[in-house]
């Protein structure tokens, strides 16, 4: 659904992102993640020609996105933290207003939606609180069934009922649509998404599907009969070692049960247990941060 290539944006003689390479594949729900900086919102909007691109190339529907018409362009779902309403507008002028853009409006879902979404028809959109305009951009996005949505942070600050209320609304309404998203929310995009991209410094550092994340991510921890400094050479998928007392503690990004065993059997003497645990996604990009935190420093 979607295709990058080598995509750079340079500030000046800043390169705020680097070469990035990804794929987006159908039916998907494709997240970019990572830390304040990393330059996720430029992505999305350089995919959607909003900004762009100083080299590279982006593919939306296998066309370069530069060069999306108008019936491309009626199959992409957009909703953005900052997007602009017409808030002179009533809600209902306003889905009026957006189905005569859209061939495929689909009336009985957009009433499904004014109704699960409890959209106050008559209010203008300058009343509305920012979750209630988010609704109404949602709604009027997902009317027509679009094949891709994009969102960039729409739920960032929303009440937790309200952003599973949204979430649910585009799991249940568009099962066959493709989500490209990009969310600081991490609990959100552990019940969301199939695929993650990290992003750090505008720079791609992986992208994996979300079960291959869960299992290759554990916090592990060795008990010692007594304590002893942290020895050097510690495999580079270990991150953030620490000892305190007789525990070690550190992240495995590359966990398989028996190579462990062996890798720590090697590197400490007096071993009394090794446990492994499983990993939300908050502590996996917790874990991350961290470590390119105190790579630079």
């Amino acid at each position: 659904m979607i295709r990058t290539g080598n995509l750079t944006k340079r500030y000046g003689r800043h390169e705020a992102l680097h070469g990035v390479t990804f794929e987006v594949p159908p039916a998907s729900v494709f997240a970019l993640v990572g830390p304040n900086g990393a330059v996720k919102s430029t992505t999305i909007k350089i995919v959607m020609n909003l900004v762009r691109p100083s080299a590279g190339r982006v593919e939306v529907f296998g066309v370069d996105s530069r060069r999306l018409g108008a019936g491309q362009l009626a199959q992409i779902g957009y909703v953005s933290e900052n997007q602009k309403l017409p808030e002179w507008m009533r809600v209902d002028y306003f889905l009026d207003y957006s189905k005569a853009l859209y061939p495929s409006w689909d009336d009985a879902l957009a009433a499904e939606l004014v109704r699960e979404l409890q959209l106050p028809l008559g209010r203008r959109l300058s009343a509305l609180s920012r979750g209630m305009k988010v609704k109404a951009a949602l709604a009027a996005s997902l009317a027509y069934r679009p094949r891709l949505i994009v969102l960039d942070e729409p739920f960032s600050g929303l009440d937790v009922l309200v952003r599973e209320q949204l979430i649910e609304s585009i799991v249940d309404r568009t099962p066959e649509a493709t989500v490209f998203l990009a969310s600081h929310d991490l609990a959100e995009i552990e019940s969301f998404a199939t695929h993650v991209g990290y992003l750090n410094e505008g720079r791609l550092e992986f992208v994996e599907e979300m079960t291959a994340i869960s299992a290759r991510f554990r916090e592990i921890e060795v008990t010692l009969d007594a304590p002893s400094g942290l020895p050097n050479g510690l495999p580079a998928t270990w991150l953030n070692p620490e000892q305190s007392g007789l525990v070690v503690r550190f992240t495995d990004t590359s966990y398989e049960a028996r190579r462990l065993h062996d890798e720590v059997v090697r590197r400490f003497e007096g071993i009394r247990e090794i446990s492994a645990r499983e990993m939300s996604f908050r502590a996996v990009f917790l874990a991350l941060a961290r470590s390119r935190r105190e790579q630079c420093a």
